[in-house]
């Protein structure tokens, strides 16, 4: 690509995740945009690319961040981030295509959602649309993939059909699944995402973009388990569930929470079949032709089964996460700050120690009290928050930006640090850091601290309602991971992160 420059946004999220090491396959030059990028230091591509900060919404940092681009690749949008989205979707894009078209980008790509035409749109559907022609308008070279459900290990529409068919055999559901779809596999969205860059100059549009399939998403789930070996699900429909109870009970059964399942369930109500396919003008469809629906599924399946899911919904980073400032930096000037911090010996080398810290969360939990867990996991879920059932990417390994149940990844220094934010729906900012660390005499020690910096008086009335059960969890938490330490005689099974 005679080394063209291309800038890459959203490469935390699904699909920038997975977009740049097809860039650099295609032999371009890729320069990844995120306001965090520490956590992309454990990506394997990390070495090969050009790595700028930079938030999307921030015009001098987009100024600096689109220097000598050829080609942006605009893969961002607000979902799930509260009722104000539609305006902070409008007002990203606004400010992405006024500085590429003054940096004279050459062009710009972006992947959107398939609608219907002359239909009111579902907000996310809407904003979705609304975005590529804000993009369109900018002056710029523009390319719109307009895409359906996108099938692919870690992907939210994925994720969602695979725990609702895999978790419920007899089914009582709403009549948008009787709604027809043209599912696409995540492997021919990015064939025709790496192809837009090389359109010529005066093409300037959208294209609808789906696989050979078109289904009812009553019979996605009806092949997905024949696929998977399920038994044939029982499905009846009735006309009494809304979008909002559907998403609530979505978010209740799968790791999709209902801040998230609420615009794809209104996305479904409407049929989004693609009305043409003119992309094969300029990107001919991928050897050997668009990859069928069981196809897709069974990859899918056969990389969760490896546990060679490389990115998924939910590594996509949230702006207004709290994530600055760590309550460890010197600078920390939040306030108030309560700690719950514990120290004991361990009779257990620090690999051996280590393997659990790295081990906690999903399916080996967290060493206390699991009813309390539990029941403070479902009261989350409720609220809309991630609960436990997002889970872990890999059992044995964790890098920065890794979702691990209601917690993300903050930071990770083998055999010594593994730093962890909530992301659970809190009147506050709370982190848990388990140390490892060593005594005069060299023997193991484990330090584990839980902070939790309140927001208002409703934020520190939860933190002495909470205090008397710390006893229980973290205090059992100590105690567990430590015993479980000295009692394992199994070789560490972690991987070294990068330092």
């Amino acid at each position: 690509m005679d080394g063209q420059l291309v800038l890459v946004t959203g490469v935390t999220g699904y699909i920038g995740g997975r977009l740049v090491p097809e860039l650099l396959k295609a032999g371009y030059r890729v320069r990844a945009m995120a306001r965090n990028p520490r956590r992309l230091r454990d990506r394997e591509w990390y070495d090969q690319v050009e790595v700028v900060e930079a938030d999307a919404a921030d015009r001098h940092q987009l100024d600096a961040a689109m220097e000598g681009v050829d080609v942006a690749y605009y893969l961002i949008h607000a979902l799930g981030t509260g009722k104000r989205f539609e305006s902070r979707d409008r007002h990203t894009a606004l400010t992405f295509g006024t500085a590429a078209r003054e940096a004279g980008v050459g062009r710009i790509v972006y992947l959107g959602g398939l609608y219907p035409q002359q239909e009111e749109l579902s907000p996310h559907l809407d904003s979705r649309r609304e975005v590529g022609e804000i993009l369109l308008a900018s002056g710029v070279p523009t390319t719109v993939l307009r895409a359906a459900v996108i099938l692919g290990s870690g992907s939210a529409s994925f994720e969602m059909l695979r725990y609702l068919t895999d978790r419920l055999p007899v089914m009582v559901t709403p009549r948008w699944l009787g709604t027809r779809i043209q599912p696409i596999a995540v492997r021919d969205v990015l064939h025709y995402l790496v192809g837009s860059a090389t359109m010529p100059p005066e093409v300037s549009r959208g294209f609808d973009i789906g696989g050979p399939d078109v289904l009812t998403y009553r019979d996605m789930m009806q092949r997905y388990a024949a696929v998977a070996n399920l038994t044939h699900r029982r499905i009846v429909t009735v006309p009494l569930l809304t979008p909002s109870l559907s998403s609530h009970w979505v978010g209740l059964v799968t790791p999709v929470p209902s801040s998230i399942a609420r615009p794809l369930v209104d996305s479904l109500i409407h049929e989004v079949v693609c009305k043409e396919h003119d992309i094969a003008e300029y990107v001919p469809d991928p050897e050997p032709g668009l990859t069928g629906f069981d196809r897709a599924v069974e990859l899918a399946l056969k990389r969760v089964q490896a546990l060679d899911v490389t990115t998924s919904w939910a590594s996509a980073a949230t702006p207004g996460a709290p994530s600055d400032p760590l309550p460890s930096d010197p600078d920390w000037s939040g306030g108030s700050l309560y700690v719950d911090e514990r120290s004991s010996a361990v009779s257990a080398t620090r690999e051996r120690l280590w393997a659990v810290i790295e081990g906690i969360g999903g399916r080996n939990g967290w060493y206390s009290w699991r009813l309390g867990w539990w029941a403070r996991g479902l009261l989350d879920r409720v609220f809309g928050g991630p609960g436990l059932r997002r889970g872990r990417r890999n059992p044995n390994d964790l890098s920065v930006g890794d979702p691990l149940d209601w917690w993300r990844v903050e930071e990770i220094e083998d055999l010594r640090l593994l730093r962890l934010r909530a992301e659970m729906r809190l009147p506050g900012l709370a982190w848990l850091e388990l140390v490892i660390d060593q005594d005069a005499e060299g023997s193991t020690v484990f330090r584990q601290r839980a902070l939790f910096h309140p927001h208002g008086l409703p934020g520190h009335l939860y933190w002495w309602a909470v205090k008397p059960f710390h006893g229980i969890v973290f205090g059992g938490m100590q105690r567990n991971i430590a015993t479980k330490a000295e009692s394992t005689t199994d070789d560490p099974r972690w991987k070294p992160s990068r330092q």
